[in-house]
């Protein structure tokens, strides 16, 4: 679902332009549970929390990497907003530095996407919540120059792990992408993450038509 809040008053007749408009929109949102809100390419996007389906699979992976990342300087969060700019995106789970304090914290609202590492969505059914995993927020993410982001999508065939990498923010594209089936590894091939699999343990196995 696509949202704007209220106008918010402008001073002395100036308009400010869309970013500040929406940012300010945001920040004024007040959602009922279970509700998440972004701005993603000019728009607020407010969604639900995801069904069970999607909980198992992004629970089973932050599991996996807390246990991967354990005793090294990096670790796997949820449910927090990356800003970029005046931009928000509320991925299914990044990594970042051990310490949170370490990435810096823009007004205090989250934390900025030049300390996060690595992203990952659990692609939610529906074909709007799709457009909006692999394509909007693919491109943001990119904008971001967030090194790795991790697409876990149940309702991409059989379903399919997809890991892009090679950020190029001026074009909003990755430049590398590797697009398993389920049923197949597919390995980090960089960062903090280098070498986590993810395989059946997190997706299950593939599905059937």
């Amino acid at each position: 679902m696509t949202a704007m809040a209220h106008e918010p008053d402008l001073d002395f007749g100036l308009v400010p332009d869309l970013d500040e408009v929406l940012w300010q929109a945001w920040r004024s949102l007040e959602l009922p549970e279970g509700y998440r809100a972004e701005i993603v390419e000019g728009f607020i996007e407010v969604s639900p929390t995801g069904r069970r389906g999607h909980a198992r699979i992004a629970n089973r992976l932050r599991d996996a990497m807390v246990l991967a990342l354990a005793g090294s300087d990096f670790a796997a969060y949820q449910d927090v907003n990356v800003l970029h700019g005046r931009k928000v995106l509320v991925p299914d789970l990044f990594v970042g530095p051990a310490e949170i304090d370490d990435i810096p914290d823009p007004d205090g609202l989250g934390v900025a996407a030049t300390g996060v590492l690595l992203v990952v969505e659990v692609v939610s059914p529906g074909a709007e919540a799709r457009k909006r995993d692999v394509v909007r927020k693919r491109r943001a993410y990119a904008r971001a120059g967030i090194p790795v982001y991790v697409l876990v999508d149940d309702h991409d065939g059989p379903g399919h792990v997809t890991v892009l990498t090679a950020p190029d923010p001026e074009k909003a594209t990755y430049e590398a992408e590797v697009r398993m089936p389920y049923g197949t590894d597919v390995t980090i091939p960089e960062g903090p993450a280098k070498g986590f699999v993810i395989g059946v343990a997190i997706t299950g196995e593939a599905r059937t038509a």
